[in-house]
């Protein structure tokens, strides 16, 4: 594990440092000092970068939270259907990226695209324009400026609503029934109950969520590049697209990396938070009884800072939005607004309907409210599915022509029959499969071993170790691929699915060693005494009682690695450019000439693409949610 990470992970960060304080002159690269440092601050296509970086992130986290956190509470107050509505709401999370882009870029289509007709049908389009939320109506989602990144951020959050709903609803789990039981009996209301109780119960998992998709939002690549390629202009482009452009298109590998490397103490500053939340629970020591009040003031005092401290950040990150993206900023309060006095103009009829005791009309507004607000976000999370589900069975001519949109008359497989013969798809899927399946094999093997030594054997760097795998993990794609592309190159590795199979472990290892060392940590030590005692060896324990013991943690892990390497973009597009060792995310990707995109063909290799990951995680979800609780949310 310590070679893999080191020769992966801690080199390519060394060499990238190197690389930038170089500049490339014809095939030789001369050494420049801080030059490319000092050009990126009168860059003002870095700069473009920085703000819609932090502008995208900001944006989808905040939605994130709200509607995860919403549907997490809406779920766990179901006593039914609680299983399959969860399992609904995680397949936009489970779908590869490049479905997710190429069935939104259908949908926001100016011209023929699903939303625009719906909303004009609905007149909500019209009034959209009335208020000037859009410039004009119909409205170029994708391909106007004003509104290009308010759309990615809606595809990201789309997307990224799942996970946060996963993690809020183990939280909520966690939270003991006899707090709700006395606040009840102490007369606390709806609002009571949830400011009092639930948000200081969820206070960790939302901490460490929003810290976690933070991280991977603010080095997002593959949806934007999908989407618009940071079009209109940079409207849209992140500064992970601008380090791509320098390093790969334009050959600069130096400025590329001087682009990811500037960036890094942000990327630190949230990794220093995530590791000092994981670890605020632990190892707490009273002092002794001379400094004990010395040490409750300071208690106290930190205390009152950690709770000013939330109020601090989002007052700045509020007056930044305001600064950075005006336009963005107000039509976004709105849409928070509008959800917000929803939310509470129920629960204020449900309060009152309650304190007039009337508790069956209560119940009945409150039922209601639910089930519209569950139908809502159903519609919005299935919605894209059902479009891609439904195109890949029409003819050329009803995609074509615009046709019996939500229903095919007939069905057809012609668009299947297209995409084999048309396309080396069958190749694309053989490769996906191979470096998915290999990746995931390293990554269990390796993360197995690894994680149960750094939960169990105590030895000298242990502690420091973990944490260099926590940060490892968290560590962009963004920071890796300039260096392990120059690697490769030396290795002359490029173009060969041996390429992927090499790099992967930089994001499967360590998320898979993170996850067992919590896992691993929660199985009693005792029953590994006991073996050792009858005469078993450590590996023999190992191997006959805890691997067992873990099935759910490491079917888990298995999951992640597989969907993520499955799912991967950023590296198989840097180092594949042959046609017969693309994955099928990049062959997708390719299918796309110019203008023109075969949507039928798209839709049904779409479908063949999310099948596979959607079976798997139907029948693992249980142990993935266990494996979550056990390893990543406790850990």
């Amino acid at each position: 594990m310590a070679v893999l990470v080191g020769g992966l992970v801690l080199v390519p960060i060394a060499r990238s440092i190197i690389t930038s304080t170089t500049e490339r002159h014809g095939q030789d690269s001369v050494f420049v000092g801080l030059d490319n440092y000092l050009a990126l601050v009168s860059d003002d296509q870095f700069h473009t970068g920085v703000v819609n970086s932090f502008v995208f992130t900001a944006y989808a986290e905040i939605f994130k939270v709200v509607l995860g956190l919403a549907a997490a509470l809406l779920l766990h107050h179901r006593r039914r259907g609680r299983a399959v509505l969860a399992g609904l709401l995680l397949v936009p999370w489970v779908v590869p990226t490049v479905v997710t882009a190429f069935s939104w870029r259908a949908l926001l289509d100016p011209i023929f695209g699903s939303v625009n007709t719906l909303l004009t049908a609905t007149g909500i389009g019209p009034l959209l324009a009335s208020a000037h939320l859009v410039d004009s109506w119909p409205a170029g989602w994708l391909s106007d400026p004003s509104l290009a990144m308010p759309s990615v951020i809606l595809v990201n959050v789309w997307k990224g609503v799942p996970f946060f709903t996963v993690c809020f609803l183990a939280g909520l789990k966690a939270i003991p029934a006899d707090l709700y039981e006395a606040a009840t009996i102490d007369g606390a209301s709806a609002w009571q109950r949830f400011r009092n109780v639930t948000l200081p119960g969820l206070r960790h998992v939302i901490t460490v969520t929003v810290t976690l998709s933070s991280i991977w939002t603010f080095n997002n690549f593959d949806l934007v590049w999908l989407l618009t390629q940071g079009g209109p202009g940079d409207v849209t482009a992140p500064y992970v697209l601008i380090a791509y452009s320098k390093a790969i298109l334009q050959l600069q590998y130096g400025a590329g990396a001087a682009v990811t490397l500037v960036m890094l103490p942000i990327i630190g500053g949230l990794v220093f938070v995530l590791v000092r939340l994981l670890r605020q629970d632990t190892n707490i020591k009273l002092p002794r009884p001379r400094r004990r009040a010395r040490w409750i003031g300071t208690q106290r005092w930190a205390g009152t800072a950690r709770k000013a401290l939330p109020w601090v950040v989002a007052a700045l990150v509020t007056g930044l939005l305001a600064w950075a993206s005006p336009q963005i900023f107000w039509k976004a309060a709105v849409v928070l607004g509008v959800i917000l006095l929803i939310a509470a103009g129920v629960g204020r009829v449900v309060s009152t309907l309650q304190s007039r005791g009337g508790r069956r009309s209560s119940s009945v507004v409150s039922g209601l409210g639910s089930w519209a607000a569950l139908a809502g976000l159903l519609f919005f999370v299935l919605g894209p599915l059902y479009w891609i589900a439904v195109t890949a069975f029409k003819s050329e001519g009803q995609v074509v022509m615009r046709t019996d949109d939500l229903w095919p008359t007939p069905w057809t497989l012609e668009q299947f029959g297209a995409l084999f013969d048309n396309q080396p798809f069958g190749r694309w899927y053989l490769n996906t499969l191979l470096v998915s399946a290999a990746s995931t094999a390293v990554a269990l093997v390796c993360a197995a071993l690894a994680g149960y030594a750094l939960a169990r054997l105590r030895f000298r760097g242990a502690q420091g170790f973990t944490v260099t795998v926590l940060l490892t993990y968290v560590m962009p794609g963004a920071l890796l691929f300039i260096p392990l592309y120059q690697m490769l190159i030396g290795a002359r590795l490029t173009d060969s699915l041996w390429s992927l199979v090499v790099t992967y472990p930089t994001f499967t290892l360590p998320f898979a060693t993170w996850l067992l060392v919590g896992y691993f940590s929660s199985i009693p030590i005792e029953l590994e005494e006991a073996a050792l005692v009858d005469g078993c060896s450590r590996i023999q324990a190992f191997g006959r009682v805890v691997l067992p013991l873990a099935k759910p943690g490491l079917l888990a892990v298995a999951l992640f690695t597989l969907t993520n390497a499955w799912n991967e973009f950023l590296f198989a597009f840097v180092f594949i450019t042959k046609d017969e060792y693309k994955t099928l995310p990049v062959g997708m990707q390719s299918m796309i000439a110019g203008d023109v995109v075969p949507q039928g063909q798209l839709a049904a290799a779409s479908l063949l693409v999310s099948i596979p990951v959607v079976i798997m995680y139907a029948l693992g979800q249980r142990f993935l949610t266990e494996g979550l609780t056990a390893g990543a949310v406790k850990g």
